[in-house]
């Protein structure tokens, strides 16, 4: 599993509605430290165009959740933790599902978890926050991972012998999006206690749990390996 060296401290922009939220937010990184807080707005809008490493977002903006626009953020490659106080089981899940790589919830959450938190995702490193393992814990079936279709499509590419860089130009989005894919689907198998450290394990649970069949493996190998190709 590739780990990514930042230079200097991880920025973050939050998207939140609640001034006392931002202040607390705000006093977590305002010192000097290993993540700066680089922008902050109450909508998604008033922080686009901004660059920063991991964005920190409210699920509930304006009474509105906003589940549904974490995918296209996702899409766009940028890292996503959701901070909410929506800790449901079902919400987290979706969430995750949508791409997200973390969900932080507000309940709970304290400097040094948050700061932990965003230093792993900005490293593209798996994370389970407490809200997380809850999810997958309780999730209806807690042995068989619930993958999302842009994490078994990852997978299944990956799994065909392309390089994590090849899944990325075939899926048209980028390469540290599919190791985020790729970690995710690990860290759902690990929480349901059926750890998959290695490729090759990670293929025979996929195949076990019907989500990639031998056969859309096996036919894209052959015909890779044909000297026409």
């Amino acid at each position: 599993m590739g780990q990514q060296h930042l230079a200097g401290p991880v920025t973050v922009a939050l998207v939140e509605d609640h001034q006392v939220v931002v202040d607390g937010v705000r006093s977590w990184f305002g010192q000097p430290g290993p993540v700066t807080l680089v922008a902050q707005g109450p909508t998604i809008e008033s922080v686009r165009g901004v660059h920063a490493d991991v964005l920190l977002l409210d699920l509930n903006l304006n009474g509105t959740m906003i589940v549904d626009r974490i995918g296209d953020l996702c899409e766009g490659g940028q890292r996503i933790i959701v901070f909410s106080e929506h800790e449901e089981p079902e919400t987290v899940r979706a969430v995750l599902d949508a791409g997200a790589s973390a969900f932080i919830g507000k309940g709970r959450a304290t400097r040094e978890s948050c700061v932990e938190t965003i230093l792993e995702v900005a490293a593209d490193r798996p994370s389970v926050t407490p809200p997380m393992a809850q999810a997958i814990a309780t999730d209806e079936s807690p042995h068989r991972p619930q993958l999302s279709d842009q994490e078994r499509l990852a997978l299944l590419y990956w799994f065909q012998s392309m390089s994590k860089a090849s899944v990325a130009a075939r899926m048209g989005i980028k390469e540290r999006t599919v190791r985020q894919y790729i970690d995710r689907a690990r860290v759902k198998y690990a929480a349901a206690g059926r750890p998959a450290p290695t490729k090759e394990k990670l293929l025979i649970c996929a195949i076990q749990d019907g989500l990639i069949s031998p056969g859309e493996v096996d036919v894209y190998t052959s015909l890779a390996a044909r000297p026409d190709r």
